[in-house]
Order: C-alpha cells, then sequence, then structure tokens
C-alpha cells in the first residue's frame, strides 16, 4: 500500500511536490483557496523562475506557459548611470502566481490528485498527523504552521530590511533587449522592473525594495488600486527618470483592482523537520526558509528543496519514515540554503568594496557582467563571490 502524504499548501514548493510524489505515493494537497479564488485574488510575489527552475518544472510535467516572455537579460544601473546588460545562461520567466497556481491546480485535480479544500488550524494538526505517514509544511510566507525550531546561525535579523511595493502595470515600454532591469539608489533602496504574463497579457511588474523610513518608503496610507498607482508614478518620476521615461501616462494603470501589494518580510530561516505523535512532519519553501526578495529567490529556493525532498524520499521509500529522513533532507539542502541566505541577506546591506569593483569591471567586461547575471541561475556562485570562499 503507498504511503500516505498530505501537503498542505499550493504554492510553489507544494504544488512541485504534488507533481513530482502523486505516482509513487498516495498524496493529498490541502489547499485553503479554489482555482477561481486565486485567480480573482491579490497578487501574492514577483516570481521570476530561473532556468534550473523551468527545468525542474519540465521534469515532474509541470504545465508551462509559452506565451510568458523570454528573460535572457538583466541590466544593471547605479542611481542614474548604466553599467551593464548581463547575459543569463539559460532562459527565465516571470507568470502571475495567480494564472500559474490556478492553471496547475485544475491540471492536477484532472490527473486524479486528491485536493481538499479548507484551512488547515493548528488545533487539527495532531489529528491530522494521525492521517499520514509524512505531513508537508508548504503554507509558503503564511506559515509555518508547525513549530520547526528556528536555525539561529541562518537568522541574524529580526526586523524587515526592506519595504516591498509591487504593482503590475501596462503603459511601460520594456528595457532592450527585454529582460529584467535592476536600478539600485543607495542609501534608498531599489527598483526592479520584470517582464511578466497575466490573465490579462504581458505586463511589466514594477518592484520597489524600500529601505524603512527612505525616499522610496512613501507608501503608508496608500489604499486603492488609484491611489497606489499615482504614487507610483509620482515616485518613478522624482527619483527614476529613466523608467518614467519608458512609461506612457495616458497607458499606464494596474491590470486590475487587485494587482498591487505592500509586505515587509523579516527573513528566517528553521530546520526543516520535527516529529509530531510518531508522523514525520518536514517544511519545505518559504514557510521554513524566508528570505528577503531583493534576489529573487524565493520560488527558485523552493523549487529546489522540493526537488530535494523528492529525492530524499524516493531514496527511503521503503523504509520507515522516520527523524533519520528529515536529518537526511536538511543535510541534502543545508549548503543550499546557506549559500542563499548568506548572499540575500548581505544583498540587503551596503555592498563589500570588491562587490562594487566587480560591477564596475562589469561595465566594461562582458564577461564579468555575464558572471555577476548568473548569480541569479547559481547563488552558490554567488555566496562564493561575497564571502571569497
Amino acid at each position: 500500500m503507498s504511503k500516505r502524504i498530505g501537503i498542505i499548501g499550493s504554492g510553489t514548493a507544494g504544488l512541485q511536490l504534488a507533481y513530482s510524489l502523486h505516482k509513487d505515493f498516495d498524496v493529498t494537497l490541502l489547499h485553503y483557496e479554489e482555482p477561481d479564488e486565486i485567480r480573482r485574488g491579490r497578487i501574492q510575489s514577483t516570481q521570476v523562475h530561473f532556468h534550473p527552475t523551468l527545468l525542474r518544472e519540465q521534469r515532474f510535467l509541470m504545465p508551462e506557459t509559452d506565451a510568458a516572455p523570454s528573460i535572457r537579460t538583466i541590466h544593471f544601473n547605479m542611481g542614474q548611470q548604466k553599467l551593464f546588460v548581463g547575459r543569463l545562461k539559460g532562459k527565465a520567466t516571470s507568470v502571475d502566481q495567480r494564472l500559474a497556481y490556478a492553471k496547475t491546480m485544475d491540471d492536477l485535480a484532472r490527473q486524479g490528485v486528491r485536493l481538499r479544500n479548507g484551512r488547515v488550524m493548528r488545533n487539527e494538526l495532531e489529528s491530522l498527523a494521525e492521517s499520514y505517514e509524512l505531513l508537508i509544511d508548504a503554507t509558503g510566507k503564511s506559515g509555518p504552521l508547525f513549530s520547526f525550531p528556528v536555525d539561529a546561525e541562518l537568522t541574524p535579523f529580526h526586523t524587515p530590511q526592506r519595504k516591498c511595493i509591487v504593482g503590475y502595470f501596462t503603459g511601460v515600454s520594456p528595457v532592450e533587449p527585454e529582460g529584467i532591469s535592476i536600478t539600485v539608489l543607495p542609501g534608498a533602496g531599489e527598483m526592479f522592473e520584470i517582464p511578466a504574463l497575466t490573465e490579462q497579457g504581458r505586463v511589466t511588474i514594477l518592484f520597489i525594495e524600500a529601505q524603512p523610513d527612505g525616499i522610496l518608503d512613501a507608501f503608508k496610507g496608500v489604499r486603492t488600486a488609484r491611489d497606489f498607482t499615482d504614487r507610483m508614478k509620482s515616485i518613478v518620476q522624482d527619483h527614476l527618470p529613466e523608467v518614467y521615461g519608458r512609461i506612457d501616462p495616458d497607458r499606464f494603470s494596474l491590470t486590475d483592482e487587485a494587482a498591487y501589494l505592500q509586505t515587509a518580510i523579516t527573513p528566517v530561516v528553521h530546520h526543516p523537520y520535527f516529529m509530531l505523535n510518531g508522523t514525520l512532519v518536514l517544511g519545505c519553501g518559504d514557510s521554513v526558509i524566508l528570505a528577503d526578495p531583493i534576489t529573487g529567490q524565493g520560488c527558485n529556493t523552493a523549487s529546489y528543496c522540493a526537488e530535494q525532498l523528492f529525492e530524499t524520499l524516493m531514496a527511503h521509500k521503503e523504509s520507515p519514515w522516520d527523524e533519520q529522513i528529515g536529518i537526511d533532507y536538511r543535510n541534502r539542502t543545508k549548503s543550499y540554503v546557506t549559500a542563499v541566505t548568506e548572499w540575500t541577506n548581505a544583498m540587503t546591506e551596503p555592498l563589500p568594496e570588491h562587490i562594487v569593483q566587480m560591477l564596475t569591471q562589469a561595465a566594461t567586461d562582458q564577461e564579468t557582467a555575464d558572471r555577476i547575471v548568473h548569480w541569479f541561475e547559481n547563488p552558490p556562485k554567488a555566496h562564493e563571490a561575497f564571502f571569497l570562499t
């Protein structure tokens, strides 16, 4: 008889796990929102899936979205100065998670995966654990549901390092060649432009990472889509003239009334396993590895860890599922999670002098520019560069 797995959460980690595990195990995906509710809901993130994540999705036969813009470059600007355009090694894409998650959940249902709708409450966890050999907490930023211990070594911050302000807009011409654009305003924060696909078609995501109480932290009190749009246009006009030059004021608007988001994330990493009354509980994705989105690694780390969790469970398919599985899973992911976390945390602070020198060198050396851009596809390489390991 197949071992029973309950996956709590229908984000990047939970959905990839459902695809990878359902042919070998009895899988139930426990989710709070139905696909139509997700489609109609507020945007959830900025989501860029870099090439390694796309390859994992292909491996597990997840639905593809061919109409998504093909992201192959990253533009880097320091203040008003354009430094370089680096080339990614493989294609990346960004698809509105409302569209992607709903489509994927519908496909899982067609494939016969059991989907259980309803919010899982903390007081249900012990009784829920009795129904499965394994529970996976993939509840994302709202989690974790379970009391995974904090990894103090990888959790140096106790307050948000940035205010995250995101809108999906029409009326913004992309940079050329089309790709992601990063503008750093020293002492104030960063602006990211990301070409993306929504149900309304292609859009540009404008994503501000604002240092608290700095000049970009100017959205306090904004409560409506109209006010958000007006404030974003004003901030871009005042502080990001190159971006403003590509905005058509007559067409500049949010794609829909729910296409904006304001949040602030306190980065925290948990040890991803424990036993609950004899049932193994594992954490995967943002529920146990919550990082500031400044490096765009949230969904990519979730995808990486979901694949490593799949590999761990397949290696122990016929053996008892106990704490040793959790230890093996953590050992498989520890090096990568450490690299992502320490690099991301470093990006929220003043850049080391040797990194500033690399960025300057990249302005006249394409090989260096490409190497820097490749960090986003391969975070351990970024960690090596930042910490000279």
